[in-house]
């Protein structure tokens, strides 16, 4: 039962999550249009709200509830390394996603059209990579050595590399 809940709570923190990060690129380009102070000030306010109160804490649940999966289910395959890396990349949009809301506000800045195109492609296609990986669960026949994809795998794996002894 607590397995379903976790998957439940992942899924919904993940749709929030992807949903702000495809939906922020559309409120910055609006930068353009505003002329006055505080409608500026408006903007900035609903964007930072979004980013602060809605999309960072559903990324922190999404991450948060898909390690505590990781330990539930014992999810170590293959395939679930490649999810792991689109997920990684996605947590590197949301980073870049925060330093652009911290400039974007100064005098002067604007956002350019062709950028949110762009940064909604993109995050639109690791987001659908993301959900392929994990609805397809391709079978990956890559030669990796076997404690890479076990727990505690990276010790081991530093252990039979180094030439010096590690604890």
């Amino acid at each position: 039962m607590i397995i379903v809940l976790l998957k439940v709570v992942h899924i919904a923190a993940i749709s929030i999550w992807a949903a702000g990060l495809v939906s922020l690129p559309g409120l910055y380009v609006q930068r353009v249009h505003v002329a006055d102070r505080e409608a500026l000030y408006r903007l900035q306010k609903i964007v930072r709200f979004a980013y602060v109160t809605v999309v960072s804490p559903a990324a922190f649940i999404a991450v948060g509830s898909g390690i505590a999966l990781i330990f539930g289910r014992e999810a170590y395959a293959p395939w679930f390394s490649l999810k792991l890396l689109f997920v990684a990349i996605l947590v590197i949009l949301h980073v870049l996603t925060g330093l652009v809301i911290i400039r974007l506000f100064r005098e002067g800045e604007i956002y350019p059209v062709w950028r949110f195109v762009l940064v909604t492609v993109i995050t639109c296609c690791i987001v659908t990579a993301i959900l392929v990986v994990v609805l397809a669960k391709p079978n990956i026949d890559v030669q990796l050595p076997a404690s890479v994809t076990q727990p505690g795998g990276l010790r081991t794996l530093l252990q039979d590399l180094s030439p010096w002894p590690i604890p």
